[in-house]
């Protein structure tokens, strides 16, 4: 695969944001934390809400610079170019160790590891999470808005900073075409031709990219996202057909074929070329999928100034573009356009849209996260 070989439009970011009516609110008690100094003069980093609590950027770098640390987990090296983006801020900070815990969790056991590591200096600063686990853990956040706010859409920001969009996509199949024939619909994943071999990336009641796998099930089932019934149905299915792989998708389960077809993201399944030369990815016609990731910082952040100072280097225009050169669509994706700060050549080669895009709302997603917990143990034992 070189790359998904239909071209798009540089508005692709656009795509998945008009169609993202999140209406999120305000979640939590969390929300009015309100930045502060001490009463000598000091600024709590642990309350601030912007850059302006701290007074300004250069102050917020000493800050963090003081602190010297930043935990980071969940945040695998292939995954949409968060090596290089990991890399860039060592660069640019040296003066601050990145510490990279289980880079292989999923968004629930970030949260878990908060709540486990409360108090002490190994717990994350920041957590990078699917939308269904933000909006159950916002107790977990403290709000923070970057100085590019105002460039992120609404529909990809909780109004007060407690979780914001970074980074997304569509849910694509990728596949070994050394091995198997290129689906063209999902019902084609039912046949034997795949027999014993589709993953999905992870748990869907605990990983977004499982999660959004039902989603995009049931929109190519004819269903809709009020009712992921028609996804869960149809992994029921392909678990009776013996089709479907109960195996966490890595870099190495793809690189030593564990894992030969594999419902995940499109910037995701994009990069194991790298890893498996007939690797190629294919994004159903019809209703396409789409999701972001969200950034948060934790409330219990062991560095505070760090984790805000992290959160501000993801949203500039440098960091923007990695996403976009790891195959991700960034959240400042149409502000950067029009300002003329996006790198067009990497926008240009974004995989074409699908005719038609959804995106789960807040209430869809949370009684979507409801109803796998309620149905899909037992729709895939």
């Amino acid at each position: 695969m070189s790359r998904i070989t239909r071209r798009a439009r540089i508005g692709a970011g656009l795509a998945l944001v008009t169609t993202a009516a999140l209406a999120l609110t305000a979640c939590s008690g969390a929300a009015d934390a309100a930045g502060s100094g001490s009463a000598d003069g000091s600024v709590d980093a642990a309350t601030a809400t912007s850059v302006e609590d701290f007074g300004t950027f250069a102050d917020l770098e000493e800050a963090a610079k003081a602190e010297g640390q930043l935990n980071v987990i969940a945040l695998p090296r292939d995954w949409a170019n968060y090596g290089e983006i990991i890399d860039l801020f060592m660069e640019k900070y040296p003066e601050i160790t990145v510490n990279e815990a289980s880079p292989d969790v999923s968004s629930a056991e970030e949260i878990q590891a908060a709540e486990t590591n409360k108090g002490l200096d190994t717990a994350p600063d920041v957590f990078d999470l699917g939308l269904t686990v933000a909006l159950q853990n916002t107790d977990h956040f403290a709000p923070y808005k970057v100085q590019t706010w105002d460039d992120i859409p609404d529909a990809l920001k909780e109004p007060t900073g407690l979780f914001v969009g970074d980074y997304g996509g569509y849910m694509s199949i990728g596949y070994d075409s050394s091995k198997f024939p290129a689906p063209d619909s999902l019902d084609d994943l039912l046949g034997a031709d795949y027999k014993g071999a589709v993953a999905i990336n992870g748990d869907p009641t605990q990983a977004g990219a499982a999660f959004a796998a039902v989603g995009l099930a049931t929109v190519q089932s004819d269903g809709t996202l009020d009712d992921y019934q028609p996804g869960i149905d149809f992994f029921s299915e392909l678990q009776k057909a013996g089709n479907l792989l109960k195996v966490d998708v890595t870099t190495a389960t793809i690189a030593s074929g564990e894992t030969p077809v594999v419902f995940d993201w499109d910037y995701l399944n994009a990069t194991h070329v790298a890893d498996n030369k007939d690797w190629k990815v294919v994004v159903f016609d019809g209703t396409g999928y789409a999701g972001y990731y969200n950034q948060a910082v934790n409330v219990d952040a062991p560095h505070p100034a760090a984790a805000r100072l992290w959160q501000e280097f993801l949203y500039s225009d440098e960091v923007q573009n990695l996403w976009l050169g790891g195959g991700a669509r960034p959240a400042r994706m149409d502000a950067m356009t029009e300002a003329g700060t996006i790198d067009a050549d990497l926008a240009a080669a974004l995989p074409e849209v699908p005719a038609e895009t959804v995106v789960p709302t807040e209430e869809q997603s949370t009684n979507a996260g409801t109803l796998l917990g309620e149905k899909w143990a037992a729709a895939v034992q």
